[in-house]
């Protein structure tokens, strides 16, 4: 996609089941549409031919998957989807909006799962070359509202059936990931009106354009 010449920028979409980030991204994408600005969106596990089997897989409520397996599965998608679609879109100079990147992993693996965190973030470094978020909007929501929301959508996946006990550990996980790196992180109440967030969303990131330009 063509458009007006802007620095690169990795901007990744975070939060519980059922906190909007697949909503919040579109506004932000068509903003951008907009404006002219060039970008493309992704998701994670997904985004390549692999990350889509490996989404089907990871999110069958059908199948039992350990938890370092259930890592490893994220990590390949996130691999291929960093060689074949970020990396290339970043070097062309456009805007990239991902719907869940390795913070997902740190949580859920992590915090959720029990996986030995600082195992997580070196494999993560390896399998991604280090690619961090410029910027990763954290949609917080209360996990029981979360699953109610995501309930209402019909079906749930294996993710959406584990207890809440689990969901509630997530959500902390993405609280202690902001501490260790608050300037990467934009936190927003997910309960607060889709509109307003979006606004705020337009406004963080066209601030973090203009300071990536200067």
């Amino acid at each position: 996609m063509s458009g007006a010449a802007t620095p690169p920028l990795f901007i990744s979409f975070e939060g519980p089941e059922g906190a909007g980030k697949s909503t919040q991204m579109a506004r932000l994408a068509a903003r951008l549409t907009q404006a002219g600005i060039g970008h493309i969106t992704t998701r994670e596990p997904g985004g390549t031919p692999l990350g889509m089997r490996v989404r089907e897989v990871v999110l069958d409520p059908s199948l039992s998957i350990n938890p370092l397996p259930e890592f490893l599965l994220y990590s390949a998608s996130r691999a291929q989807l960093v060689r074949d679609v970020i990396r290339p879109s970043l070097d062309r100079g456009e805007v990239v909006l991902c719907d869940r990147y390795a913070d997902s992993s740190l949580a859920y693996q992590g915090f959720g799962r029990g996986l030995d965190s600082d195992l997580l973030v070196d494999l993560t470094r390896e399998v991604t070359g280090g690619l961090t978020p410029d910027l990763t909007v954290l949609l917080d929501l209360d996990p029981a509202l979360g699953l109610a929301r995501a309930a209402s959508r019909g079906q749930p996946d294996r993710l959406e059936r584990a207890d809440l006990a689990f969901h509630v550990r997530v959500r902390a996980g993405f609280r202690a990931l902001v501490t260790r790196d608050p300037a990467r992180f934009l936190v927003l109440n997910a309960t607060r009106d889709a509109e307003a967030l979006a606004e705020e969303v337009w406004q963080v990131v066209q601030e973090r354009l203009a300071g990536e330009a200067g």
